[in-house]
This record gives structure tokens, sequence and C-alpha cells, in this order.
């Protein structure tokens, strides 16, 4: 298999941190440059018509686009460690906190740098500004609910690491180096403690 991706960002950083968590080996990391615009090449959008990293080129040639989906992929091939949940019902309440940690706390992370941050200009056209600094606001919204579950659960779905741990870590650390947000300078000394302690694992290293 071959994973198409990009230095730093961060949903392709999700899919190998998901990777290393796994132990998984074997997949050809395919580097693609966002500020050359190779993602908007004939090529790549031949694999993905969204023209999005990452992408997944299976054994059998068919290309597998959008991060959960990869790694519902991935999960099905290398079932352990599970990280998305065993049985419906835990799949369920951890898919629940992901999309939570996804849509409430990742994407208005993604929305704020892209229409605020000058260096994100030539991938964001046009950029609006007064919508980006108002998602970094709603964006801590989010942090202070999750600050919340962090203060009554180890982890962000509950008593073990999951996919949903991923995606906030992803979120936050994308915030901490293009907004500089800090959760405990902000009172969220929960999201904080978590983070750190998320960000010893080996696979946040190497992802």
């Amino acid at each position: 298999m071959k994973l198409y991706t990009s230095h730093r960002t961060p949903n392709p950083r999700r899919v190998l941190m998901f990777i290393a968590e796994k132990g998984i080996t074997g997949i050809e990391l395919v580097p693609v440059d966002l500020f050359k615009g190779e993602h908007r090449s004939e090529s790549f959008a031949g694999m993905n018509p969204m023209s999005q990293i990452p992408v997944l080129e299976l054994d059998d040639g068919r290309q597998l686009a959008e991060t959960r989906a990869i790694c519902s992929y991935l999960e099905g091939v290398y079932p352990q460690p599970n990280l998305m949940g065993e049985g419906f019902e835990e799949r369920a309440f951890i898919e629940m906190a992901d999309r939570r940690c996804e849509l409430q706390l990742f994407l208005k992370i993604a929305n704020c740098i892209r229409h605020t941050h000058p260096g994100l200009a030539p991938l964001e056209q046009p950029q609006f500004a007064d919508f980006g600094a108002a998602q970094g606001r709603k964006m801590r919204d989010t942090a202070r609910w999750l600050d919340g579950v962090l203060a009554q659960q180890e982890f962000v779905a509950g008593g073990r690491f999951t996919i949903a741990d991923i995606t906030a870590f992803c979120a936050l650390e994308f915030a901490r180096g293009l907004m500089k947000f800090r959760p405990g300078e902000e009172g969220f000394g929960h999201l904080q403690a978590w983070r750190d302690r998320i960000a010893e694992r080996p696979s946040a290293e190497q992802s």
C-alpha cells in the first residue's frame, strides 16, 4: 500500500499516528507538496477528485480518501490493537467522541488557521479573517467542554486510548504550532495534562 501524505499537515498526521499505534509496517509514504500545488495536479485529482490528502492506495490499485475511512480500512485489515471499538456499542460511543473532536475542535482550528495565517494564504483563497477569528473563539468553547470530559475520565472516549484521542491530539498540535494555543495557559488544565501524556506516546513522536 501507498499513503500519499504531506509533512506537518494534520489529517495525514492522524493517519500516520493511527498506523504507528497499530504497529503497521510496509506502507510506502509518498510525499505531496501542497505549496507547489501537487494535490491539484491532474494525476492526483485522478486519485481524489477533492484534491485533498491523505490518500491510501490499496494493493489492488484502488484509492481510498478521507482520514476516517482510511483508518476504518486499516482497522479492518489490522484489527489489533483495537482503536475504534469492540462491538457495535463501543464503536458507536467512540465514533461520537471522534466526530465531536473532528467537527467541533479539529475543523474549527483548521478554519481559523486557514483564514488567518498568512502562510496559508496560497492554499486558501480568499481568506476571510473575521470568519477565521470567530472559529478560533468557538474552538475554545469545545476545548472547555473537552477539558470537562477529561476531568472525569482518562481518555477522550472513556477509559482507554482510541482514535478519538488521535483526532483531538493532532488538532491541538496543529493549534499549538500555528495558533500558539496552549490549553493550560487558558485555564484548561485537564486538557493540557492529557495532551502532555499523549505527547509521550511513541506514535506522537513518529507521526
